[in-house]
């Protein structure tokens, strides 16, 4: 609808100077129905109920416009995986990933020889600093791994797991320029709570996760500083009425996030009900988890070192004894949580957005519609269904 609208109004969006006609608009405070939202050379302006004087005009009538989608938690897609070492790679990625409305990410690492993670986070930092044109925008690195446990090591490789160390995350975070804002860890590892609040202090996001600790265990590493949950639910010591294990801990810890795998092959609907009811919606943050197969045919590939299988929009070691990971899009995530009722169009949308960033640290960048910000985001149709993506205002084709 977007490019159609745009193509037929005789708008020039090369020029990314325009105002957009839509029936709602995502706005950090409120949904406003109606009106038009300006963007000035790229860069997001206001909302006002009147139409702008002298500017062209975008007409996505019947449609919702929101901040671009805002993915914490991805290990590549179409082809490329963040531990390709391949800056060039990742560029196309992002291409893919912005055509399907994620406009920024952060790039996932997996469970490896130290040696192999340093290098992939230099590779990252160097495609970020390298970053042009309509890819969706790094917005930092992502460590998932390697201090987890044998028990729910899921499709990590087990050769690789130690213990949380900060000399080791320091030595990342040099090679990275800075820009690793999270990283996880079992808390029943030796060293946790110390690397928590080392963490707490360097300004990174502690995540729990690939853990089979008991509750108190949990909560031991949330007093530290830890934050978020690693994909909710999966590769964690489940929900016992007598034993609340890490997914209890997840749903009753105060000013903490969770992680959600929204494909309904992950987590079943009424599970996914379950802690966005019992978290609030302002504290779950819709996810990927997504590998390098995204986009991709049904087939054989390798991720993160290890053989998996694509078969029927899921991921599987190739043994097809875990499943490995998802070929899901945001996109498609905050849909699903409109169409299953678990939340409503707004909430799924802050979700994805808004909520994914705060998440991460990267509030103050991604994931709201600001004035004087990068004008990234999404046209999406009454069901919640994409229509286009636009970076920097212009649009993404």
């Amino acid at each position: 609808m977007a490019s159609n609208a745009s193509a037929a109004g005789g708008v020039d969006v090369t020029r990314a100077t325009y105002a957009i006609r839509a029936d709602h608009f995502v706005l950090p405070g409120r949904v406003c129905d109606g009106g038009y939202l300006t963007v000035y050379e790229g860069r997001f302006g206001l909302w006002t109920p009147d139409i702008p004087k002298g500017m062209d005009l975008v007409d996505e009538s019947g449609c919702w416009i929101a901040p671009g989608f805002v993915d914490t938690h991805i290990h590549g897609f179409f082809g490329h995986a963040a531990t390709d070492l391949d800056p060039d790679g990742l560029g196309e990625a992002g291409l893919e990933l912005a055509r399907r409305g994620t406009t920024s990410w952060l790039p996932t690492t997996f469970t490896d020889d130290v040696e192999r993670i340093g290098r992939a986070c230099a590779s990252i930092a160097e495609a970020a600093q390298g970053q042009t044109g309509a890819a969706a925008r790094i917005q930092g690195i992502y460590l998932e791994g390697p201090f987890f446990t044998q028990k729910h090591v899921g499709a990590q490789n087990p050769a690789y797991l130690i213990d949380p160390s900060l000399e080791v995350f320091d030595r990342w975070q040099e090679l990275a320029g800075g820009i690793i804002r999270k990283s996880a860890l079992a808390p029943e590892r030796d060293g946790s709570k110390e690397y928590v609040a080392g963490l707490v202090e360097r300004g990174v996001v502690s995540c729990i996760g690939h853990s089979d600790a008991t509750y108190e265990e949990a909560s031991a590493a949330v007093d530290a500083g830890a934050s978020c949950f690693v994909h909710t639910f999966n590769g964690m010591r489940g929900l016992h009425h007598r034993e609340p294990g890490v997914v209890g801990c997840a749903m009753v810890s105060n000013d903490t996030y969770a992680e959600l795998i929204c494909d309904g092959k992950h987590v079943s609907a009424p599970a996914m009900k379950a802690l966005v009811r019992a978290k609030g919606w302002e504290h779950v943050v819709p996810i990927t988890d997504c590998l390098a197969c995204g986009g991709l045919e049904d087939g054989s590939y390798t991720s993160g070192g290890m053989d998996v299988v694509l078969k029927d929009g899921l991921c599987y070691l190739s043994d097809m004894s875990s499943i490995a990971g998802s070929v899901l899009t945001l996109a498609q995530g905050v849909k699903n949580l409109y169409d299953w009722q678990i939340a409503s169009a707004e909430q799924a949308i802050r979700m994805a957005t808004e909520v994914a960033a705060r998440s991460a640290g990267i509030a103050d960048r991604c994931g709201a519609i600001v004035c004087g910000r990068p004008a990234d985001y999404v046209v999406l149709n009454e069901g919640l269904g994409l229509e286009a993506t636009y970076l920097g205002g212009r649009l993404v084709e």
